[in-house]
C-alpha cells in the first residue's frame, strides 16, 4: 500500500488503519472511511478527494467515486457546490434540536389526524411500512420513512402544521440515515410504526401520540448516547 503523502491531514491515518481484506475495492474504500467518519477520526467538513484517496488508500479512483456515492446515501458524505465530497457536518446539539421539534411537532399533528383518517390512508401508511422492512438503501429508507409518518398526519387539516412538520422531518432525515449506518437498520423500530398503525386503525389518538412520543424519546437517547460514546473514545 503506498506511504501517505503530505501535506500532513486528516486522511493520513486511513491507510496505516485499514485491513484490505474485503471483496472489492470499493468495499474497502467505504468500509475504511466509514469507520473513520463514525470514530470521529475524519471531522465534519473534511474534505475528500477522488485523486488524493486512491493515493492514501492504493487504488484507483473508480471504487473511490462509488465509495463516495454509498457514503452519500448514508448521510455521512455531502457533495457540495464548488467543494466537492466532504464529511457532513453532524452534531449532537443539531440532533437534540431537531428531536425537540419533532416531539412538539408531530405528536400534535397525529392527534389531530387520527379521527379523520381515512381507510386509504391507512392503507398507505401500512404498504410503507412492508415497503421498509425489505429497502436496503439507506437514502430511500429515509424517504419512506418520511412518508410513512406524513401519511398518518395527512388528516390534520392545518396545511401549515404539516408543512413544518415535513419540513423537519426531511431535516431530520440525514440523522435517520447516520443512525443506520451506525447501529444498523434493525434500530429502525418497526415495531413502533406498526403499533402506531393499530392505534389509529382503532382511533386511538392519545394512545398513538404516547407511542409516537416514545418512539421519538428512544431514538433522540440512542443518538445522544452515540455521539457521547464517540466523544469519550476521542478524548
Amino acid at each position: 500500500m503506498k506511504p501517505a503523502p503530505d501535506p500532513v491531514s486528516p486522511l493520513d491515518a486511513l491507510a496505516a488503519s485499514a485491513a484490505p481484506r474485503w471483496r472489492t475495492a470499493t468495499e474497502f474504500v467505504e468500509a475504511t472511511l466509514k469507520a473513520a467518519i463514525l470514530e470521529g477520526r475524519l471531522p465534519g467538513g473534511t474534505p475528500l478527494r477522488q485523486e488524493e484517496l486512491a493515493e492514501r488508500l492504493g487504488v484507483s479512483r473508480m471504487p473511490v467515486r462509488e465509495a463516495l456515492r454509498q457514503l452519500e446515501a448514508q448521510a455521512l458524505v455531502e457533495v457540495l457546490p464548488h467543494r466537492g465530497a466532504v464529511v457532513a457536518e453532524i452534531s449532537a446539539a443539531d440532533a437534540a434540536d431537531l428531536f425537540a421539534i419533532r416531539r412538539a411537532l408531530e405528536p400534535a399533528a397525529l392527534r389531530l389526524s387520527i379521527p379523520h383518517l381515512t381507510e386509504a390512508q391507512r392503507d398507505q401508511a401500512g404498504a410503507l411500512i412492508t415497503a421498509m422492512d425489505v429497502e436496503p438503501d439507506p437514502g430511500r429508507m429515509g424517504l419512506l420513512n418520511r412518508q410513512f409518518h406524513m401519511a398518518l398526519y395527512a388528516a390534520a387539516g392545518h396545511p401549515r402544521l404539516l408543512a413544518l412538520t415535513e419540513q423537519h422531518l426531511a431535516a431530520f432525515d440525514r440523522y435517520l440515515r447516520f443512525h443506520l449506518a451506525a447501529q444498523g437498520r434493525e434500530r429502525m423500530a418497526q415495531q413502533d410504526h406498526r403499533a402506531m398503525l393499530e392505534a389509529a386503525a382503532r382511533g386511538e389518538a392519545a394512545a398513538a401520540a404516547a407511542i409516537l412520543e416514545a418512539h421519538l424519546d428512544q431514538a433522540a437517547e440512542a443518538i445522544a448516547r452515540f455521539f457521547a460514546a464517540r466523544e469519550a473514545g476521542a478524548a
